[in-house]
């Protein structure tokens, strides 16, 4: 172990790799059911559920071992939200693709990013990036992964019937928000008095209170009792993508320039923002923000992204809530491989995935929102020129619910700013790139909704 990961170098050792491992799965193992709800049968797509949560669970364990055993990071892989909203209801439902079709363009896809990365444009991008704007991206996300774990857990819910706001608070009535809202309690009085493993700590006992409450006293708090031991095995779409090339491009030109586009601009910047949130919590960023080894990383994002499209889901890009695991202390890539081996597990294991409800894992991505906030003291408020951009970026991610809206939005007043500052020498030139690509990106959007293509 220490001469794969090198453990002495990076400041841990197997207990803490193999916890951080296990925090990062239960953080993000809700996506092995959240998938198929979102491309599965009742979806545009029509795909079978048991075939979507096969596909996800092989897409993960191959993305995540990739990205450790590749770069030696602690992060972690799986189809992504949001990429999967736009796989379903954008290539499947708004352009009429089949399945297979969609699943051949998130194949090209990855064949794309696998030669930007080789080739060094991918990291060219990231470094193209102000420092200042990586700053608030990390915090974007940490905010980003808060939200989720507010609205996770029920403590957070959307417009409430009579009410005129947009958000509020949940149903405090609901045991399983009062359950998440213990759990959020035990978590911070565990990391504030720096009980050991203190966030996998508050998960498991949350958990263990839930199990009880449940099974013991029968109230409902949203642990997922199996009822089977029949694993989730369903290959139907394996391949599908190759047979979906014919489909593919028969569509419409405009149609199919507009799935690549989507397609790609999620992806990257997905990818990209959760790389440099998560190594900025890690320690790993250089003094320029600047990521060691990100082309190694996102290698095996654009590879992982290929073969869950060949296994049967749809693009996999790198989960924020790897810093989960990071904040319990993991530093490299044997972090990656237990949380793989945990996804090839949940194969023929899933059923137990249950027993710990979102009530147990929505507190650790709150307190981990907090801790990635930090970097928003190394932002230069005080210059408004600064602060506008990284405002965008830090408030846009949450608010769009997307860490690629955020960036975009953020990227954007950036370019805007200096235009209108006449300080045209201060922009990288990658950066008009990005932002004429987001600008489409929302064209095509717009004209879409409106049937112009």
């Amino acid at each position: 172990m220490e001469k794969l990961f090198k453990l002495k170098e990076h400041g841990t050792n197997i207990r803490t790799e193999i916890i951080a491992g296990l925090t990062t799965f239960f953080t993000m193992a809700y996506i092995i059911f959240l998938n198929p709800v979102i491309i599965g049968q009742d979806s545009p797509t029509k795909m079978a559920d048991t075939a979507v949560i096969t596909a996800t669970c092989i897409a993960a364990a191959i993305g995540t071992w990739l990205i450790g055993w590749l770069s030696n990071y602690p992060m972690a892989q799986a189809p992504g939200l949001g990429l999967n909203a736009v796989f379903a209801y954008t290539l499947c439902g708004t352009f009429k693709l089949s399945a297979g079709a969609a699943l051949a363009a998130v194949f090209i896809t990855g064949i794309l990013f696998i030669l930007l990365t080789v080739t060094g444009a991918r990291t060219a991008i990231v470094k193209a990036i102000p420092l200042n704007l990586k700053k608030a991206i990390s915090a974007g996300i940490g905010l980003f992964i808060a939200i989720i774990g507010f609205v996770h857990s029920g403590i957070v819910i959307g417009e409430k019937a009579g009410s005129s706001t947009t958000i509020g608070l949940g149903n405090f009535s609901d045991p399983a928000v009062l359950l998440a809202i213990a759990g959020l309690i035990i978590t911070i009085v565990f990391v504030v008095t720096k009980v050991p493993a203190a966030l996998f700590s508050g998960m498991v006992l949350t958990a263990v209170i839930g199990c009880i409450l449940q099974f013991a006293f029968g109230i409902d708090v949203g642990v997922t009792a199996p009822t089977s031991w029949v694993p989730y095995l369903d290959f139907s779409y394996f391949g599908a993508c190759f047979e979906g090339f014919k489909d593919l491009f028969s569509a419409p030109v405009a149609s199919l320039l507009a799935t690549m586009i989507t397609l790609a601009l999620v992806d990257m910047f997905d990818t990209i923002g959760t790389l440099i949130g998560a190594a900025d919590k890690a320690g790993y960023l250089d003094e320029n923000g600047n990521l060691p080894k990100i082309e190694k990383a996102m290698l095996a994002d654009a590879v992982a992204t290929s073969a869950g499209a060949v296994v049967g889901t749809s693009t996999v890009t790198t989960f924020s809530e790897s810093v989960s695991g990071i904040a319990v202390g993991g530093r490299t890539g044997l972090t990656s491989t237990v949380t793989g081996i945990c996804f090839a597990l949940a194969l023929v294991l899933s059923p137990i995935v249950g027993l710990v409800p979102t009530a147990a894992t929505a507190p650790l991505l709150i307190i981990v929102g907090v801790m990635m906030c930090s970097s928003l003291k190394d932002i230069d408020w005080g210059n408004i020129e600064v602060a506008i951009p990284c405002f965008l970026t830090v408030a846009g991610m949450p608010f769009f619910y997307s860490i690629t809206d955020g960036i975009a939005f953020g990227f954007i007043a950036y370019v805007i700013i200096k235009l209108a500052k006449g300080k045209i020498k201060e922009i990288h030139p990658l950066m008009y790139i990005i932002v004429l690509l987001f600008v489409m990106k929302y064209a095509i959007s717009a004209f879409t909704s409106l049937h112009i293509i």
